[in-house]
């Protein structure tokens, strides 16, 4: 004891600490070593200790000690219950400074007994436990494999609890809770969402009622107890942490803010929407007057940083322009949605003004960015919401975006080829998007503008000229390689099929505008060979039917133009294809029950019921390029005769009501009819032998009619 009394500073204590390890090391039996071993741990809590020391005092005592004291039930006499334990802790966490025995083993078996300690009731002598339970964890999570064990473990459940009861220590509860749920987000939510939603109630009951600078304090934590899954309007409890929430960014959103108070707000808001669209918003007059504040605030603050960007105020406030993207997508959506509208119709124009002039600033910025800066993920941010607004929004800033498109190709070709490590910002993303098969896939978000932009001459004519055909082709095998990288069978709908399906919508009007650049740009000649290879896989896949019937008529239309080309000299893979794209013509209409009658009516198959919506101009599409293919590839008409859809579509038209069959679906028959019987007198004869003659009088097909007169 005299020995503590000298310890008044740091050299004092670990010439101290060597005395107590010598009594340790001389001691003559158990009565002496558990003295010394206990003077050792009151040393150590006197206060910090140097590396050397304390890895003296692990090799003098290891685990073996403070486990005993862990375990140990009965106080000395006269000392508080939990004496050993806590001389135990104490020692645990002078172990845990040193990082390599925070890891060990010993360690991590004991997170139960540190979770216990922080939920257990606390007494004036408990807290130096506690404090050392925290020390523990908190060491624990600094490691490799901390965070795992302490979800596994447990230690979020007890957290959220020393938090919500607001325990002695629950601060430190609440920075373990951010920094396991930075590392582990998902986990933490699929094994504790009770009790986490325990602590964002409390946070946001807080959020609500404080009226102090807290309130702006909180608008920095809150984010982090907002998970993207499980969605929190899937729960009530959720539903009224969103509402307060709501209640509380409302409250602070349309008082006078300064900009430090402002950014953590419009951050929360963006948090909010990226979790839950705008669910989280009313439905009401309130509610769209919050939203059209919301994204009128966003727009405001991308001017006021992108118009006259200063290179050090821009870089201050990139987190927080990326978060008015996201709103600023969110006020995109809104203004189209058409079922339940947030917004009424003049909000939605008066939103469409303003977010077009922060457009305005975003391309500005875009246009004044230099070659090293292209990996940064604010570059990435900007161009992704251009792309959103360029998907939707077609005649506005056109002169502006013509002038922008030969950077966007050059970015989008750099992050392609060279894969692109821009991290680090949140992405404006209202849904999940997996899949897209690379690490910042720019033309993912581009696809849909310039899917637009091609069927206008300027703009296409400036996305010819800058290789955006060739890096379109190269792209879109790339991602048909990643849909089909699954074992066995193709994934589900993710965004690499809905870019392979946009992707298809530029070709073909590439194709319809710009045939000659089809024949001439051998890109397209390895797209041709992958189309022919790739429907035959795709087409028996149920659940691909959109993208089949993208590839089956940008197939059959491409094969028109290039039908001189090597590969579809009735190649393998070209019957193939045909053969495909024959069935999937072929298969789209049946006769049903029609309720208006006894009869049958032409309609379209159950199987096709669901997409026909997306693929019915696709169909129609498709049966003129096949119409346009049978003079051309003379092959072609045996590989209908083999599909016996002569017969079927003979049967079809006999059975049905001529009333239930319209115009459009009849002359796109007719059209593939009159090019087959006049190709091929076999076609012709297997017409005739089914009524042809009849069916093409009763359906007022005349050139077939007169197609099948002539001798």
């Amino acid at each position: 004891p005299t020995y503590l009394a000298m310890a008044s500073d740091a050299g004092d204590r670990n010439s101290t600490l060597k005395r107590c390890l010598g009594v340790l090391r001389d001691a003559r039996n158990d009565s002496e070593q558990f003295a010394a071993l206990l003077l050792v741990t009151k040393a150590v809590r006197a206060g910090e200790v140097d590396a050397k020391i304390r890895r003296q005092i692990f090799d003098a005592i290891g685990f073996t000690f403070p486990n005993r004291l862990l375990t140990s039930r009965q106080p000395p006499a006269g000392c508080p219950e939990h004496t050993f334990r806590a001389l135990g802790l104490t020692l645990l966490a002078c172990f845990c400074t040193d990082p390599e025995l925070a890891g060990h083993s010993q360690i991590l078996n004991k997170i139960p007994t540190f979770n216990d300690i922080l939920v257990s009731s606390c007494n004036p002598d408990s807290t130096s436990m506690i404090d050392d339970a925290y020390q523990c964890l908190s060491a624990v999570m600094a490691t490799s494999r901390g965070p795992r064990e302490l979800v596994t473990k447990g230690t979020v459940s007890a957290l959220c609890q020393a938090y919500v009861n607001c325990s002695y220590g629950s601060d430190r509860a609440l920075t373990l809770l951010l920094g396991l749920l930075a590392i582990a987000e998902a986990k933490c939510w699929q094994r504790d969402a009770p009790h986490l939603l325990a602590v964002l109630s409390k946070l946001t009951n807080d959020f609500l009622k404080t009226e102090d600078m807290t309130k702006f304090e909180l608008c920095e934590v809150l984010p982090h107890f907002i998970p993207l899954s499980p969605p929190l309007t899937q729960d009530s409890q959720g539903c009224e942490c969103l509402h307060r929430l709501y209640k509380g960014l409302a409250n602070i959103l349309g008082s006078k803010l300064s900009q430090s108070q402002r950014d953590p707000a419009l951050k929360l808001a963006a948090c909010l929407v990226q979790a839950c669209g705008s669910e989280w918003i009313p439905a009401g007059n309130a509610g769209s007057k919050f939203l059209a504040l919301l994204v009128n605030l966003a727009c405001v603050e991308v001017r006021l940083t992108l118009e006259e960007p200063d290179p050090l105020e821009v870089e201050g406030k990139k987190e927080v322009v990326t978060a008015c993207y996201i709103l600023m997508e969110m006020g995109i959506q809104e203004c189209l949605r058409e079922e339940k509208p947030l917004l009424e119709e003049v909000q939605k124009m008066q939103l469409v003004r303003i977010m077009e002039e922060a457009f305005g600033a975003v391309i500005f910025y875009l246009r004044q960015v230099k070659q090293e800066e292209l990996q940064d993920p604010f570059i990435f941010a900007s161009v992704r919401i251009l792309g959103a607004w360029m998907a939707e929004e077609t005649s506005s800033l056109k002169q502006e975006i013509c002038e922008l498109l030969p950077f966007l190709v050059h970015y989008a070709k750099k992050l392609f080829k060279e894969g692109s490590p821009a991290v680090g910002l949140p992405q404006p993303e209202l849904v999940s998007t997996e899949g897209s098969g690379l690490p910042q896939d720019a033309l993912r978000f581009l696809l849909p503008g310039f899917c637009h932009l091609t069927a206008e001459d300027r703009p296409r004519d400036i996305l010819i000229s800058e290789g955006a055909p060739a890096l379109l082709c190269e792209y879109f095998l790339h991602q048909w390689e990643v849909l089909t990288s699954e074992p066995g069978s193709l994934t589900p709908l993710t965004s690499t099929e809905m870019s392979l399906q946009t992707a298809c919508g530029i070709f073909l009007n590439l194709v319809v505008t710009a045939p000659d650049l089809i024949r001439r740009d051998k890109t397209f000649s390895s797209l041709m060979d992958m189309l022919l290879k790739s429907l035959p896989l795709l087409l028996p896949q149920k659940d691909h039917l959109v993208l089949a019937a993208n590839i089956a008529t940008l197939g059959l239309m491409m094969a028109r133009i290039l039908a001189s080309s090597a590969v579809l000299q009735e190649t393998q893979s070209a019957q193939e294809f045909f053969g495909a794209a024959i069935r999937f013509l072929s298969q789209a209409h049946t006769a049903q029950a029609d309720p208006g009658s006894d009869g049958l009516a032409a309609a379209v198959s159950p199987a096709y019921a669901s997409a026909w919506a997306d693929i019915r101009e696709l169909w129609f599409l498709g049966m003129q390029a096949l119409a346009g293919c049978v003079p051309l590839f003379p092959w072609l008409p045996q590989a209908v005769l083999q599909a016996r859809w002569l017969e079927g579509l003979s049967e079809l038209l006999t059975r049905v009501a001529p009333a239930s069959v319209d115009f459009e679906l009849i002359a796109a028959f007719q059209g593939v009819l009159v090019e087959l019987a006049r190709a091929s007198k076999p076609c012709r004869d297997v017409i005739l032998s089914h009524h042809g003659g009849e069916w093409a009088n009763l359906y007022g097909m005349a050139a077939l009619e007169q197609c099948l007169s002539e001798q």
